[in-house]
């Protein structure tokens, strides 16, 4: 036996179950942490303030610093959750029966119906207001790169890995351009959620067409 293996009774063992137990309190809390953020800002806006994120989970502000560090970390915490969303949403939206065409259209109809639903949520990611200055990780770009990685594979077979990134890129830029724009029009003349998808993938599909025909 060597001295770093532990001795019977020498209460090791028990204070990693502590540990274990610990950690996986905090996991929790977080968890539960963000979904009270997730509440508020649906309640408040997406100019949600610490103070109404502190109220509705029924807390203090220095119980989420203590779980989050700081405001930005906050942020980060909800955009991974919507990161998860929109992505889910893109991936379970493939279906391999359906033709490049129908996939396409599906794909951004699954990104739109998220932002229909949640836009407050939408906004709060994308404005960043719990954030005071520029991210080094930016969590914005990474949803953009794994929407961009699913598209891209769906046009892989039409064209080469490389244009089928750039087409894809293009394509959540223009969707993503176009969903804030949207959401900044009045809902009386605006599209309709289907009208908007069938119009970007008309958009996006005339120019992919072109390359299956060929």
């Amino acid at each position: 036996m060597t001295s770093d293996t532990p001795h019977p009774g020498d209460g090791v063992g028990r204070v990693d179950g502590r540990a274990s137990r610990w950690e996986e309190h905090r996991r929790q809390r977080r968890v539960e942490l963000v979904d009270h953020t997730v509440r508020a800002i649906r309640q408040h806006g997406a100019g949600v303030g610490l103070d109404d994120i502190a109220a509705q989970a029924g807390t203090s502000k220095t119980v989420i610093y203590r779980h989050f560090e700081d405001r930005t970390g906050l942020y980060r915490a909800v955009a991974q959750r919507v990161e998860g969303q929109i992505v889910g949403r893109v991936r379970s939206s493939l279906d391999a029966d359906a033709s490049p065409r129908e996939v396409l259209e599906s794909v951004i109809d699954a990104y739109l119906r998220l932002v229909e639903r949640d836009p407050e949520l939408y906004r709060f990611v994308i404005r960043r207001p719990l954030v005071d200055g520029p991210l080094d990780d930016d969590p914005v770009p990474g949803i953009t790169s794994q929407v961009a990685a699913t598209v891209a594979a769906i046009l892989d077979e039409a064209t080469t890995p490389a244009v089928a990134h750039v087409w894809a890129v293009a394509l959540v830029g223009s969707v993503q351009a176009c969903a804030d724009d949207w959401l900044a029009t009045d809902p009386a003349p605006r599209m309709t959620r289907a009208e908007l998808t069938h119009q970007l993938a008309e958009l996006a599909w005339h120019g992919v067409a072109q390359t299956y025909r060929a």
